[in-house]
């Protein structure tokens, strides 16, 4: 008996000398956007203040708040300086200690109002731009094409839209925080040296050995963090994983297997956010040590000169308090730099998304589709690929009078999908035109032919709220009477009035506490609801069994009557009941016809029939010959 991998790789083991499990899946293990961008981009700023320039009355008055903040800081120093050199002093003037003791009031309450005014007013400010770029960027995906969306994942415009938003809203509420640690750590500066030239440039010593610090502090730091994201996101994509997956998890019983691999990646998750937060907290004690060196060379120079007459002994307090704000600026310029370098990155992707083109627009000279127009669709040399270089429709021509029904007949990756996009202008053709109503779809506002056109798709998708707001979505203007006539139509008002609520039960994510084939039914009761001219069903009874299909093929006669419809159709009983059928092939058309001129021909048609339509498998047992007969 031969034995696979005899020569198997040595097995990974962990730090402690367990083996290791082998690795078999739980997320990605790619970060695929960088974190941290250049310190400053000018162009990401200028599209950001695009959205700040309408609050800049108040980002006026913000700076002016930093301003008059930052100078009160400046100030109680040297309001401490004078109470105890001249209100002190034992020559002082009567009632000069009282005035400076109310200035040192004023200063302490000017100091409030303008703190509490520059947080609140650049608090304001940060949302309004956040909820002005969320709308914009909400706005701007819901008219995009879906090509875009074909090829972008769905995970990473969420977090464009979450974790991207919120490290601009840490930016701009620290961005003008920051213009005042730079006005106070050069005003600290220029009253040291005017205060005392000596002492200060004593001071300014330590700069030197807090540069080197931070210098080598800021690689180690960066790796650090980006080690620290980047185990985060492969630790929150194992669990999302997980959770999507908890049935086939379950049925294969992965569930221990899958715990020993996340729990090694949450313990690498856990080492690298812990270092990660180790070295955020260097700086710390760093500048919390030189403050001390300052403080102490201070108290020795400034007292061996203050002894000597040199300096009054006001000029050195003054000196500890500036010392004690003098690295705290420092400190938090260091922290604002990466979160610069963040925003910068988050910024550039926020602007790739609202800078996405809309490839699919209404003409400026656009008309609307009115009742008046007919429900005819007509496709006219159509080649159309989603990738222009390599089509999947081939210089198509086929046409649907109003009125008329054609069903959408051949083998997977045919072209059939493609073709009821592009009547919808999901998309555009790269050649040839197709005509809806007479109109090139080109030329008409897409508004007007999402309410000419209803589509029922394979796949319901039914949104979080009540069974009515669901029927309601397409035709937000229906009244209650004759939502719950469309149900009845298409025999879905029994099983809503069944369940709790009735009309008002609401719905899980996606319809969850349906069935599949009980969603399908709540989607035919909105687009007929709707009363959309043209109907297209694309496989909408793919996924239906056959006694819930035999319920809804009175209600479809009822709802294509008077109305275009197109549909695609894995069920023989609508396809027989099509006016014409298509037959679609390597996305050409090669056959067209009624059921019976088709299998005539005995072509491609009558071998898709043979193979595929012609079971009664799917059937009950229990059927009645006359059931069999209505279902085929």
């Amino acid at each position: 008996m031969s034995h696979i991998n005899a020569n198997p790789e040595p097995q990974e083991r962990h730090d402690d000398g367990r083996p290791r499990a082998p690795r078999a899946v739980v997320g990605s293990h790619r970060i695929e956007e960088e974190i941290f961008g250049r310190a400053f981009d000018g162009r990401v700023v200028r599209r950001i203040w695009a959205f700040v320039r309408p609050y800049r009355r108040q980002v006026a008055i913000s700076v002016t708040a930093v301003m008059v903040f930052t100078a009160m800081q400046l100030a109680i120093p040297l309001v401490i300086r004078y109470a105890i050199d001249d209100g002190m002093a034992p020559d002082a003037a009567p009632g000069t200690l009282a005035l400076i003791v109310a200035i040192f009031a004023a200063v302490i309450g000017v100091n409030y109002v303008a703190s509490r005014l520059q947080e609140g007013v650049t608090g304001r400010v940060a949302e309004n731009v956040l909820f002005d770029i969320r709308r914009q960027m909400f706005a701007h995906l819901q008219r995009v094409s879906l090509s875009f969306m074909d090829k972008t994942e769905v995970g990473r415009l969420m977090s464009r839209l979450q974790g991207d938003v919120n490290s601009m809203q840490e930016f701009l509420e620290s961005s003008i925080l920051s213009v005042g640690d730079i006005l106070l750590l050069f005003g600290i500066v220029f009253v040291m040296l005017w205060l005392d030239w000596q002492l200060g440039l004593l001071v300014l010593a330590m700069l030197p050995v807090l540069f080197i610090v931070r210098v080598v502090w800021l690689t180690r730091a960066r790796a650090a963090f980006m080690a620290a994201h980047e185990a985060n996101s492969i630790t929150n994509g194992a669990l999302a994983e997980a959770i999507h997956g908890v049935r086939a998890v379950q049925g294969m019983d992965r569930g221990g297997l899958n715990y020993d691999l996340y729990a090694d990646l949450a313990r690498d998750n856990y080492r690298k956010h812990l270092r990660s937060s180790r070295m955020a907290q260097v700086m710390v004690p760093v500048v919390d040590t030189l403050t001390g060196i300052a403080m102490a060379a201070v108290v020795v120079v400034g007292g061996a000169m203050v002894a000597s007459d040199r300096i009054e002994i006001g000029v050195m307090v003054a000196f500890l308090f500036y010392i004690q704000r003098f690295f705290d600026p420092i400190r938090s310029l260091t922290m604002q730099y990466s979160v610069m370098q963040r925003a910068m990155a988050s910024g550039h992707r926020l602007t790739e998304v609202l800078d996405v083109e809309v490839s699919v627009e209404d003409a400026p000279d656009a008309v609307a589709l009115g009742p008046d127009d007919d429900a005819s669709v007509e496709f006219r040399d159509v080649t159309f690929g989603y990738d222009p270089n390599h089509p999947v429709l081939h210089d198509v021509n086929l046409s649907a009078k109003s009125g008329e029904t054609i069903a959408l007949v051949g083998p997977t990756g045919s072209g059939k999908s493609s073709c009821m996009a592009l009547i919808h202008r999901f998309y555009d053709v790269q050649k040839g035109a197709v005509m809806v109503g007479g109109h090139d779809v080109r030329d008409v506002t897409q508004e007007s032919l999402g309410r000419h056109i209803a589509m029922v798709l394979q796949e319901p998708f039914l949104f979080t709220g009540t069974v009515m707001d669901n029927i309601r979505y397409a035709s937000h203007w229906a009244s209650d009477d004759e939502v719950i006539e469309a149900t009845k139509a298409v025999g879905a008002h029994d099983f809503v009035m069944e369940l709790a609520g009735g009309y008002d039960a609401m719905l899980d994510e996606r319809g969850g506490n349906l069935s599949l084939g009980q969603r399908q039914l709540i989607s035919f009761a909105r687009a007929l609801v709707a009363d959309a001219r043209i109907l297209v069903l694309d496989e909408a009874t793919a996924n239906i069994d056959s006694y819930t299909e035999l319920q809804i093929q009175k209600a479809l006669q009822t709802l294509l009557k008077g109305r275009t419809g197109l549909v695609i159709a894995h069920r023989l009983a609508t396809i027989r009941n099509a006016d014409r059928i298509v037959v679609l092939q390597q996305g050409r058309v090669v056959e067209e016809g009624d059921h019976y001129a088709l299998m005539d021909r005995n072509g491609l048609y009558a071998s898709l029939y043979d193979k595929n339509y012609a079971s009664f498998d799917d059937l009950p047992n229990n059927f009645t010959q006359e059931q069999r007969a209505r279902a085929t």
